[in-house]
């Protein structure tokens, strides 16, 4: 709710919403400091999703998740795709970004290339 009324673009309903499309509880009423490491990782990319921005940027976004949860977002990223939205993640786990992106860039010695195969 803090950062949703920075901007006061997103109402309580909207939190709900974005909160269950990453798997949270919107009446959970425990606080952050509670959450588990996944449940923090759930709730950043609901932040990063709820303005409905063009450009969504995830450093490692399925770190601490489980096998259900990085189903999950895998999914809600890849209707997020289907509406036109450029995502940006940055990951280690190949397998995933083979799965997920369009393109793969890879950065080794300090040097940016595109991957190809």
């Amino acid at each position: 709710k803090y950062l949703a009324s920075i901007k006061r673009k997103i109402d309580d309903e909207a939190i709900r919403t974005y909160m269950d499309l990453v798997g949270l509880d919107p009446d959970d009423k425990r606080k952050y400091r509670k959450y588990s490491l996944g449940m923090k990782q759930r709730l950043g990319i609901a932040c990063a999703i709820a303005e409905d921005p063009d450009l969504i940027i995830l450093d490692e976004p399925f770190n601490a998740l489980d096998e259900a949860g990085i189903r999950q977002i895998e999914s809600l990223l890849c209707e997020l795709k289907k509406q036109g939205k450029l995502i940006l993640l940055s990951c280690h786990n190949r397998e995933q970004m083979e799965h997920l992106a369009d393109r793969i860039f890879v950065i080794e010695n300090g040097r940016l290339s595109e991957n190809i195969g």
